[in-house]
């Protein structure tokens, strides 16, 4: 038996493996699609990034700077998936770096309401724009784009912003990042308006120098069986030793075997719960998350109980001081709103925080990241 599992592992890491290769180029990341492109040295160059961005981005000189970089460039955000906080962080990192942006959102507004087919209308968008950031319901198709696009004469790259519910990428680096900015600094606070004061750089390589993640628990709540972000920031988290996971459902929603297989081959510590409040005093983040019911066939969720896996007000006693609390959003009951003016609530952070992140990422698709890190140690460094 152990014989056929070390078989099936490495069945599984080589997929992947080349799975990855198709997404690179000169091995770095050309398309983003999965969030296991991704190791603990791009993560953290990403967050590195980030935070440049956010500071230069302080002062209109920096500003200007950044609308420099990548206004030669144009970008088609294809969401044929509803999205408000995806849609709008994208195009928001788009004008961050000059890049002038164009949308679909709605199939009966393109020729496939005409009868051609995805894949042609992919093909098309590919003439007209150098990126395609794109949001659609079905699992795997980001990857087939990506696929596509390498075999064109033309290849642009493609950025996964959701794709049914097996991936969201970029949601998973913004909160990886949240998470590192709540364990390490004061939030917003370490970064003015005023750019000359905000001086990140003191801290910058402190922060990244040294594992985070070390001693701290991490708990996933709720709809754990098809919350793509769930899935991707797992993927992320396996890359630091030292993490320990929570995973706090309904035996309904549990979290596929998949990820717990993925998380026992990176040897990450783990638990299956179904009490958030037993587990709460240990918790140094809890990511919370609604009930997706957008994926139920037969209306299966309604015979779920799921007030169990909320997070009240009245819980703020138990919490650790430090505690960041987590939502992709958008949020139901699941999430009290009187817990959002406490220091713990940390998902309006994620919201602006993807702002900077998926900055930083297309600066690095386009390999205009050495610009921002010259123009940042010339200006924001003592």
């Amino acid at each position: 038996m152990q014989m056929t599992d070390a078989v099936g592992n490495h069945s599984i890491e080589s997929d992947t493996t080349r799975r990855i290769a198709a997404l690179s180029r000169n091995d770095k990341f050309f398309h983003v699609v999965l969030a296991q492109q991704f190791d603990r040295t791009a993560i953290e160059q990403l967050c590195r990034l980030a935070d440049m961005i956010r500071a230069i981005a302080g002062s209109r000189q920096g500003t200007q700077f950044l609308r420099t970089l990548l206004s030669h460039r144009r970008a088609m955000l294809y969401f044929i998936q509803p999205s408000t906080r995806t849609f709008l962080s994208f195009t928001a990192a788009c004008q961050v770096l000059g890049m002038p942006y164009n949308d679909v959102r709605d199939r009966s507004t393109s020729s496939e309401s005409k009868g051609e087919s995805e894949d042609d209308t992919i093909r098309v968008l590919s003439q007209y724009f150098d990126l395609i950031i794109m949001r659609h319901p079905g699992e795997g198709f980001a990857e087939h784009v990506a696929n596509i696009l390498n075999d064109m004469p033309r290849t642009i790259p493609v950025i996964n912003g959701g794709s049914g519910k097996d991936q969201h990428p970029t949601q998973a680096l913004l909160d990886i990042y949240t998470l590192m900015r709540s364990f390490t600094v004061s939030g917003d606070a370490a970064a003015t308006s005023n750019a000359h004061q905000s001086r990140e750089a003191r801290p910058l390589e402190a922060r990244y120098s040294r594992n985070p993640f070390v001693g701290k628990t991490v708990a996933f709540v709720g709809d754990l069986k098809r919350g793509r972000t769930v899935r991707s920031l797992t993927y992320l988290l396996c890359r630091y030793p030292g993490v320990r996971l929570l995973f706090v459902a309904p035996p309904e929603l549990r979290i596929g075997e998949d990820i717990l297989g993925y998380v026992r081959r990176h040897d990450v510590e783990f638990e299956i719960g179904e009490d958030l409040r037993e587990h709460l005093p240990e918790c140094d983040a809890v990511y919370m998350t609604r009930l997706q019911d957008e994926w139920d066939v037969d209306g299966e969720s309604k015979k779920i109980d799921y007030d169990r896996f909320s997070l009240s007000a009245d819980a703020a006693a138990s919490f650790k001081p430090g505690l960041a609390i987590l939502h992709p959003l958008p949020r139901r009951n699941e999430l009290d709103q009187r817990l959002d003016t406490l220091p713990q609530a940390k998902y309006w952070d994620q919201v602006r925080n993807g702002m900077w992140m998926r900055s930083a990422m297309i600066a690095s698709i386009f390999n205009v990241d050495l610009a921002i890190r010259d123009h940042y140690h010339a200006y924001y460094t003592f």
